[in-house]
């Protein structure tokens, strides 16, 4: 057929070409892939489909070397959310997306509408969301616009959230300056569904119609795809525009529709218009299904007058999906989607013809061969070069460093990072969000991972989103093994068999060898993990390009891990519970104090080699704490990270804030080693454990090769003594408390800013 030249329509110039972020060489790819030059309305689709928020041009053959398969997945990468089997005929769908740009520019409806998109992707899978985690990361909180940032992500999550119903449980918020000029907002979301109404989002059956069921279609969010894959630069203001609204009453009517629709049998596929809006839900829908598509823009609902094809199809407007149903279905669905206060119209079908087609009326506007739209998309692999810079700083011998005087007496610098904004307590954030909602929750927020109750089970589900972006920095490839290790090592101090992961990708400009170094290397470490803890990769997204003037954030692959436990009336809480119990630590101190937290907080020094990571230490480590808690004798378990073994024990003694219980403890034995590397090291692979059955516990540790040593006593006091050799070192429970809980309220007390631009949006 003939395409045709839309009248207003601006001519293809090389300036229009470059503005819309294609380059020469995919110009002339897409030349050759029409056999003529394009039109403006291609132009667009192609800048959308073709962008790395989309395409995944410079990752594509890295994500290809993860592992993705095991005899319990249902679903891996290349649909809307991953699946795995959980048993009883039951499946959980889960995914991790990121909203970077969007809530650098407006942190309320950038969160918000992240919130909303990730909800859409688990519950087109025929999932039920039961539970919202995040991963945050903001710069340093001194900055009054880092707060303002702050305030309008947290409430943006919470509002979402809160009004849809679905319970945030768990996640985890970084404060440095590496992040200072470009958040990272990741959202994951986990749904439970059957595993016979497993719905996926391929087109099939030529003569089916294609129905857009949802919110109208507004200009908000045009070339959000394209933003994301972007530097942010000093303009960002101007890009608010690109940023979508969400409504979250309305899509709490959306999901109830789509999850009716698919139990109704009358629908073949279902996919949400998230980012590329109409464009990226037809065309790889139609590519999955290896058919052709026709699209009628001019039958799209609209909010807006005169909204051009360019419009309709770019439009990232929230809350819409689209739909493939079975011929002779129409009015089924529409009655469906009445019933929930909801717009159906049918926009197009399936055709045998492999074209996919754009008209206006009678008029095509847009045509290209086949599914070549979505495969012939280029992929690239740039040079990649480690930083000299960022090399010396891991060589550096950071052993050498002095002291400061203050370090003389510990209990300051346990202080000190105890009020660190990236250890301190998160309260501030996580009592925004609704914790409870649908009363499944068993261990929320605060704690090394979260868990839900199976409805009608004794069974369980762990979830944690895990990332330290400071290893990752100074070392890509161990810094993204410990990231995966961490995460499963959190799930198992629930008493969860760690089972599967999502993954966030959080880097610079791919172009740039040093970050295209980090890419690589990272997804290396993270095959390395995932295949030696059994945790395959199901999906997830790839952001890149989140720089500013300012330069790149860390490299930031953060992990979400999903876990099954047997019973959930065993799993364990990071607090102590119980005076008399024993704490028995598993695995070993070392000398490390590289990459810390101690180091940063103490000393404001980022250098030293990440702490060593043992693949098969770490899954003996879980195999201990997975039996040892599901035989019932232990009482708690929290894993040692950020902040080393002092901070892991003052964690254990002052989180649960209503029953505080104090302890002593003997580190005697480790003596040997420099008491702030014992104290304030990051070594991996350890985790504490009370128990009133320390021998057990140690014969359990012993059978899996895992150091285990009974260390000292839950007593009950208002003190934490820790004794090392002659010296005894004694924190008041009080004084500890106002470090942890104190440090956010104290400092988001302050003005939000008085520089930005507008004030936090409240109406959604």
């Amino acid at each position: 057929m003939t395409v045709h030249k839309r009248p207003g329509d601006p001519a293809i110039t090389p300036a229009l070409v470059a503005e819309h972020g294609i380059t020469e060489d995919e110009y002339r790819r897409l030349i050759d892939m029409l056999g003529r030059a394009p039109t403006f309305t291609e132009l667009g689709v192609v800048s959308a489909l073709w962008s790395e928020h989309c395409s995944y041009k410079h990752s594509r053959p890295l994500l290809r070397t993860l592992p993705t398969k095991a005899d319990y997945v249902l679903q891996g990468p290349g649909e809307n959310a991953g699946v795995i089997a959980i048993g009883d005929g039951l499946a959980v769908a889960f995914k991790i997306e990121s909203h970077n740009h969007p809530s650098a520019v407006e942190p309320y409806q950038g969160a918000a509408t992240g919130v909303g998109g990730i909800l859409r992707d688990v519950f087109t899978m025929g999932a039920r969301p039961i539970a919202m985690l995040n991963s945050l990361r903001f710069g340093a909180l001194d900055s009054a616009r880092v707060r303002y940032l702050v305030a309008g992500v947290v409430k943006g999550i919470g509002d979402y959230g809160n009004c849809v119903g679905v319970p945030t449980v768990a996640g985890e918020v970084v404060f440095d300056p590496a992040y200072d000029g470009n958040p990272l907002v990741n959202a994951m979301c986990v749904g439970l569904l059957k595993e016979s109404e497993l719905m996926r989002a391929v087109a099939q059956g030529v003569g089916n119609p294609i129905i857009a069921v949802g919110a109208r279609t507004g200009r908000d969010g045009i070339h959000g795809a394209s933003f994301a894959s972007e530097d942010l630069s000093d303009a960002n203001e101007a890009k608010r525009p690109r940023v979508q609204v969400g409504d979250p009453f309305t899509e709490k009517l959306l999901l109830e529709a789509s999850l009716e629709l698919i139990h109704s049998g009358h629908i073949v596929a279902i996919q949400d218009m998230g980012a590329a809006g109409l464009t990226s839900s037809s065309a790889e829908m139609a590519a999955r299904g290896d058919v052709g598509v026709t699209i009628d823009v001019s039958r799209v609902p609209v909010r807006e007058p005169h909204m051009t094809p360019y419009e309709i199809l770019l439009s990232e407007s929230q809350e819409r999906m689209l739909v493939v149903a079975k011929r002779g279905r129409e009015d089924a669905v529409r009655a469906i989607l009445e019933k929930w206060d909801l717009t159906a119209a049918v926009i197009g079908e399936v055709i045998a013809e492999p074209v996919y087609r754009v008209t206006e009326g009678d008029t095509v506007i847009a045509e290209f061969p086949g599914t070549r739209l979505v495969t012939d998309c280029p992929t690239y692999t740039p040079d990649a070069a480690e930083s000299p810079a960022i090399r010396a700083l891991r060589e550096r011998d950071v052993d050498a460093l002095p002291e400061r005087p203050e370090e003389s007496d510990p209990v300051w610098t346990l202080t000190q990072l105890l009020s660190s904004p990236t250890i301190a307590s998160k309260q501030w954030v996580y009592r925004q969000y609704d914790s409870t909602v649908r009363t499944n929750t068993v261990v929320g927020p605060g704690g090394d991972a979260a868990v839900l109750r199976i409805p009608h089970s004794t069974r369980g589900i762990a979830v944690k989103t895990d990332c330290n972006g400071r290893y990752v920095y100074l070392d890509p490839r161990a810094g993204a093994r410990i990231a995966v290790a961490e995460a499963a090592r959190n799930v198992a101090c629930t008493g969860a068999r760690p089972k599967a992961i999502t993954n966030n990708l959080n880097f610079g400009n791919p172009r740039k060898p040093e970050t295209y170094y980090q890419l690589r290397e990272a997804v290396a470490g993270m095959a390395e993990a995932c295949t030696a803890l059994g945790t395959p990769v199901t999906g997830g997204n790839v952001s890149l390009y989140n720089e500013s003037p300012r330069g790149a954030v860390y490299p930031t692959p953060v992990i979400g891990m999903v876990g099954l436990l047997d019973d959930v009336s065993r799993a364990a809480r990071a607090t102590f519970a119980a005076p008399g119990d024993r704490i028995v630590l598993l695995g070993e101190p070392t000398a490390s104090i590289g990459a810390s937290e101690y180091l940063q907080r103490i000393h404001g020094v980022v250098a030293g080699a990440p702490p060593a990571c043992d693949l098969a230490a770490e899954q003996a480590l879980i195999d201990t704490l997975v039996e040892a808690i599901g035989a019932g004798v232990v009482t708690s378990a929290h894993d040692c990270s950020d902040g080393g073994l002092a901070v892991a024990l003052a964690e254990c003694a002052i989180m649960n804030r209503g029953r505080q219980l104090g302890a002593r403890v003997d580190l005697t034995p480790w003596a040997g080693l420099p008491l702030r590397a014992l104290l304030f090291g990051e070594g991996q692979g350890r985790a504490l454990v009370s128990t009133p059955d320390a021998k057990r516990v140690r014969a359990l540790a012993a059978q899996h090769g895992v150091p285990a040593r009974e260390i000292g006593a839950v007593d009950g006091g208002d003190t934490l003594q820790i004794a090392v050799g002659g010296r005894s070192i004694v924190a008041k429970l009080a004084a500890l408390d106002e470090a942890y809980f104190e440090a956010i309220p104290r400092i988001m007390s302050r003005p939000a800013s008085a520089a930005a631009d507008s004030p936090v949006t409240t109406a959604v």
